[in-house]
């Protein structure tokens, strides 16, 4: 399934793509989402539960995928997988297997959790930019201030090499901070790092704009998860798979047909110079599954007919007007505390019942 994958999932943007381009530059954003997986010996020894001090280990393994994204058509280009217990797990860790897919011509964005200066030097080696979101708390100082607002600074390995100036990498740093009560983010200082220099022709409200872009990239996590899985009353997980391997197998096999659903379409939006994001990802989703069932041979002349109608109908499947709703999504959970004592190692396996319910009954005096 990954050799399918590998030969098949492409980037689907042109640069007469709306959205997918930027002065040239295409659009990619790095991130990662975690899964939950069914609860068996195999997935729970190679994947491992995440930790819940002092209530004890969550209910299900879990598994982490890190994507590559192509932000304008939604594909995930490419992606590693591993369970999430371990030194080698984490996201920074993961992230270099990624590298060998960037391109001269790219602009990366990626969130704070992935910030080091080994990994920033790691991406801008082979020519990708960068455009990155940093914890406040970071040490920048300015050695030449712009005249948009933003200034220039160094990064550093660690703070001896920062303290002696060496191994520094030029970076421009953007400071800023929302004002609209309603938004998460509210008067809290926001900090950018980017390759992008010059102040000049990469303006620093711009850039700010461009980077909110980058939570794409949780649709592109939502899409397969929400709508492509179909939910089964069987299991309480986000797979189905009881064997690591089988997991690995699933994973690729959603992130195949999404790539179905986004190339439809994209292909049905650039006749009309359409933004792909403007089309409906549910709205073609449920045209394919609908429609494959009637899908002549694809050798055959009715093939060509059948696609182009398809087509059509995905171009009339439409999210909004322009632009997308003035929206928040704020970072909360509706459930998370539970009045039932935590399920622990010794509650796995139940054993089998030795005696009947009747078998049980003793009535009281």
């Amino acid at each position: 399934m990954r050799c399918l994958f590998e030969r098949v999932v492409h980037r689907l943007a042109t640069p007469q793509t709306p959205g997918a381009f930027d002065q040239g530059w295409r659009l990619m954003a790095l991130d990662g989402t975690v899964s939950n997986v069914p609860d068996s010996p195999a997935n729970a020894a190679e994947g491992g539960r995440p930790s819940g001090e002092p209530r004890g280990d969550g209910a299900f393994p879990q598994v982490r995928t890190l994507s590559l994204v192509e932000t304008g058509p939604h594909v995930e280009v490419a992606l590693v997988v591993k369970g999430i217990k371990g030194p080698d797990r984490g996201e920074q860790r993961l992230a270099p297997g990624l590298f060998r897919h960037l391109r001269p011509d790219m602009l990366l964005w990626w969130d704070r959790g992935f910030f080091s200066s080994g990994l920033w030097k790691g991406i801008v080696t082979p020519g990708c930019q960068l455009l990155a979101r940093v914890s406040s708390r970071v040490v920048l100082r300015p050695i030449r201030s712009l005249a948009d607002g933003s200034y220039r600074a160094k990064i550093y390995p660690c703070a001896s090499e920062r303290n002696r100036d060496r191994q520094g990498l030029v970076v421009r740093v953007l400071r800023y901070t929302l004002n609209d009560p309603q938004r998460v983010g509210h008067r809290q200082e926001h900090v950018l790092l980017t390759t992008l220099l010059d102040a000049t022709r990469y303006p620093a409200a711009e850039l700010v704009l461009r980077y909110h872009e980058r939570w794409a990239i949780e649709l592109v996590y939502d899409e397969p998860k929400t709508h492509q899985h179909p939910w089964r009353v069987t299991t309480s997980a986000d797979l189905r798979s009881q064997t690591p391997r089988g997991v690995l197998q699933e994973l690729d096999a959603w992130s195949l047909g999404h790539f179905v659903v986004r190339s439809v379409m994209a292909a049905a939006a650039a006749p009309a110079g359409l933004d792909p994001d403007r089309r409906s990802f549910l709205g073609c989703l449920q045209i394919l599954r609908c429609r494959l069932p009637e899908c002549p041979d694809p050798a055959s002349a009715a093939f060509a007919v059948w696609y182009q109608g398809r087509l059509e109908e995905v171009r009339r499947e439409r999210t909004d007007d322009a632009v997308r709703r003035n929206r928040i999504n704020p970072g909360v959970i509706k459930v998370k505390m539970s009045k039932f004592k935590k399920k622990r190692p010794e509650h796995r396996p139940v054993p089998p019942l030795k005696k009947t319910f009747a078998a049980s009954v003793v009535m009281l005096c």
